[in-house]
């Protein structure tokens, strides 16, 4: 199971919000590229980074903060206002290896399809985030009349192979990872899932990584907290 430290992008700075809200935010730095190198340091094989002010519909300079990133080397997995076919092409051409998909995907599921015939089914990955178990758009702040699964099911019938699971309610509150809704989704779409919000615990991780279906975890709070390490999360990973 790959662990993704997150590097939550907003106005140029390193950033986590509580359950998505932008009025509950906590700045972590003013470097996200210094962050990077200190997870890849620390021995992190992949990056999570998100485009807050594009998920928020808001302009940025995160794009050259992303390119900066991926000359680091280490593979970085992106998402955040990518609902175009030009913003998904600028993402790649900055160094992203995957691209994780939200609104356009669960408002035009064969989109997703277009972009994984051309980039390819790793490349590609869906946000299936949820609260109150509907899945969320808009930066989490317009909630859907469906469910991660029926989104993921419908996803999959395009080609999807990767899902982002987030729960929402459950994001930033250092409250325990949705084991069993990840799990669930897992099994019952047959996606590879990557398990997001509210990872906090070796046991979180340990109970993930025994799920069929779950492939990775992304933490962000507990990390910057300090309450998990980043070794501690890749033992608890590999089963330690």
């Amino acid at each position: 199971m790959i662990i993704f430290p997150a590097i939550d992008l907003r106005a140029g700075k390193v950033v986590r919000l509580v359950e998505g809200d932008p009025d509950r935010q906590t700045t972590f730095g003013d470097d996200p590229v210094a962050a990077a190198a200190r997870w890849i340091s620390e021995g992190a094989q992949w990056l999570h980074v998100v485009n807050l002010d594009g998920a928020f519909d808001q302009s940025s300079a995160n794009l050259a903060v992303l390119e900066a990133i991926c000359r680091l080397g280490t593979p970085v997995q992106f998402g955040g206002g990518l609902r175009t076919g030009e913003a998904v092409a600028q993402a790649f051409e900055a160094g992203a290896a995957r691209v994780v998909i939200g609104t356009v995907a669960i408002q035009n599921p064969p989109f997703v399809g277009h972009l994984i015939r051309t980039y390819g089914d790793i490349a590609v990955a869906a946000a299936l985030d949820a609260r109150d178990g509907k899945v969320t758009t808009r930066g989490w702040q317009v909630t859907s009349s469906i469910t991660p699964v029926q989104a993921g099911t419908a996803l999959k019938a395009h080609g999807l192979r990767y899902a982002l699971y987030t729960d929402v309610g459950r994001d930033g509150g250092l409250q325990g990872a949705d084991v069993l809704g990840t799990a669930s989704l897992a099994t019952e779409t047959g996606l590879q899932v990557i398990a997001s919000g509210g990872v906090s615990t070796v046991e979180d991780l340990q109970q993930l990584a025994r799920c069929p279906g779950v492939c990775g975890a992304v933490i962000g709070m507990a990390l910057y907290t300090g309450r998990l390490s980043l070794g501690q999360a890749l033992q608890a990973a590999n089963g330690a």
